[in-house]
């Protein structure tokens, strides 16, 4: 993961006034082993009483640390005359003459510490007279404040809420494979499997039925049969069938007429060329040609495929075409809407598919962005409607947020072209250190009306 980081040096100016010490263009800086203090002492600001002197201490402080710096002393005709006589040599401070000497550009360098790294540079200042006594109470001026701490670039997440789904329409789909005696289309249930697939699709509408919160509408049933033999028997053959188990359902649960709903294929063709599509055989692209000419009659089809193709026709009679003859069933149910994030809470931990993508973001939207709470449930959101560009937009800035640039990319392919997806995109490349690339991306999202991108470039300018 990459971060934008800024090392801060401070440059402040300030004007020499009663409240201020008389000092300007005072700047920190640092290199890796060393801070570095600039700043301009005004010597003419001092007065010009002979017998005066101004003391400027310098000092870096944070917290209880403390480092003194070279002090000033900006003194008066007969103390700098004094001073020159008694201890010129001394070395301790710097010494100006009040309104003779130019202004000084004061210079220090001192070994940088880990404490410096977000402190005050201040100067503590007084006026003595004659004889060393202070004219003035000492005062003490914050004249810069230094921070050196790294700046990683953090962006505004602006997630989408999504609509809200005013009926929550779910279904379950699944296939059956009953058997019949040959040529015929009366369900026996101890015949062969047949036990274990109706079965199965008992359980499928009892998890449904069984579930308060649900409502049935519809279910579906479309048979099929197997492509050998001819069309208009299998037709029959599908039809008698697929009514058969439809009949068999409705009276198990005694589904109103407008529930049921069935259709038929006669031969599932469909089902032969992906089968095909999928495996190596013998000529596979002369028969998946011959198979999928529908100007070819389905009879004629069959013989072709027979008498051209025998080896590989026995196989697939015998092998490929009992899965063939199928019952392709779909449960069509509604969901009742949650009304409180408690209650989103708990389906989302037992049955996430019951939830809208809207009741899901209400639920993420009570947690704390930053919480590994919100992060599941974004990812839930999007592993429900993996095709909803909304859910993948709010997992792209997500993951964005986190530094995880290369799933926020990943998200962000089935997110659209939207000017909020822009935005994301350009979360995504600023969080991953291509600044220019975020920039171009938030100017296209600010104009196309996302008013939070120019606080992003603006941000990211001063970076640069």
């Amino acid at each position: 993961m990459k971060h934008i980081i800024l090392s801060i040096i401070s440059f402040i100016t300030i004007a020499a006034s009663s409240a201020q010490p008389p000092v300007k263009d005072v700047s920190v800086g640092r290199t890796a082993s060393n801070l570095l203090v600039k700043m301009t002492v005004i010597t003419g600001a001092a007065g010009n009483e002979a017998n005066s002197e101004l003391w400027l201490r310098p000092l870096i402080t944070a917290g209880s640390d403390t480092l003194w710096l070279q002090p000033v002393v900006v003194a008066g005709r007969t103390r700098y005359y004094q001073r020159l006589r008694r201890d010129r040599d001394a070395g301790d401070y710097v010494m100006l003459r009040a309104g003779k000497d130019p202004d000084y550009a004061y210079t220090a360098v001192v070994p940088y510490a880990g404490w410096m790294e977000q402190s005050q540079l201040r100067i503590v200042s007084r006026t003595d007279g004659c004889c060393g006594a202070p004219t003035t109470p000492e005062t003490t001026a914050d004249i810069a404040a230094i921070d050196f701490k790294p700046k990683v670039y953090e962006p505004a997440i602006v997630y989408v809420t999504p609509a809200r789904e005013m009926v929550k329409t779910r279904e379950i789909h699944g296939s059956a494979f009953i058997d019949f005696p040959v040529n015929s289309t009366r369900i026996l249930e101890d015949y062969r499997d047949n036990s274990r697939e109706l079965s199965a699709i008992r359980a499928t509408i009892d998890a449904v039925r069984s579930d308060k919160d649900v409502t049935i509408t519809s279910l579906y049933i479309k048979g099929f049969a197997s492509p050998e033999g001819r069309y208009a028997a299998n037709e029959q053959l599908a039809r008698g069938r697929t009514e058969a188990l439809a009949s068999y359902v409705r009276d198990l649960y005694n589904f109103p007429p407008s529930v049921m709903h069935t259709s038929w294929e006669a031969e599932d063709w469909g089902g032969l060329i992906r089968w095909i599509e999928n495996h190596d055989i013998s000529n596979k692209e002369a028969i998946m040609a011959l198979i999928s000419d529908k100007a070819i009659d389905p009879d004629r089809r069959d013989q072709l495929l027979k008498k051209r193709y025998p080896a590989q026709y026995a196989m697939l009679l015998r092998d490929v075409y009992p899965s063939l003859r199928h019952s392709d069933y779909t449960v069509n149910y509604t969901v009742r809407d949650y009304a409180t994030v408690e209650e989103i809470a708990a389906v989302m931990a037992t049955a996430p598919q019951k939830l809208s993508l809207d009741e899901l973001f209400r639920l993420a939207r009570s947690y704390d962005s930053n919480s590994p709470e919100f992060m599941e449930v974004m990812e839930v959101a999007v592993r429900m409607y993996p095709d909803s560009e909304t859910a993948n937009l709010n997992a792209a800035l997500t993951a964005a947020s986190r530094g995880e640039t290369d799933k926020a990319r990943r998200y962000l392919a089935r997110a659209g072209k939207s000017p909020n997806a822009l935005y994301a995109a350009g979360v995504t490349e600023a969080r991953d250190g291509n600044i220019d690339a975020a920039i171009a991306l938030f100017s296209q999202a600010e104009a196309a009306g996302v008013t939070e991108a120019s606080g992003e470039i603006a941000k990211l300018r001063a970076l640069k």
